[in-house]
């Protein structure tokens, strides 16, 4: 993991301290995940179903837009 892992249980950027997945993270996991775009989906998916469980007061939209929706 890099220096911009999420730190739990708000899952932050260890780097910068704002939401994860941040701006360089996301850069690095296309390029990660170049050739698997739905071992990406599923990654991030499980971040967000564990974000739901430790952050239960966010609302659904904004975690999944935070987790997924700038893949669309």
């Amino acid at each position: 993991m890099t220096a911009h892992g999420p730190e739990l249980p708000l899952r932050l950027c260890e780097a910068y301290r704002r939401p994860w997945p941040c701006l360089t993270r996301r850069v690095d996991l296309l390029g990660e995940y170049d050739t698997a775009p739905v071992a990406l989906s599923a990654s991030l998916w499980s971040h967000l179903t564990a974000a739901r469980q430790d952050r239960t007061w966010a609302p659904p939209d904004t975690s999944y837009r935070r987790f997924l929706g700038w893949l669309a």
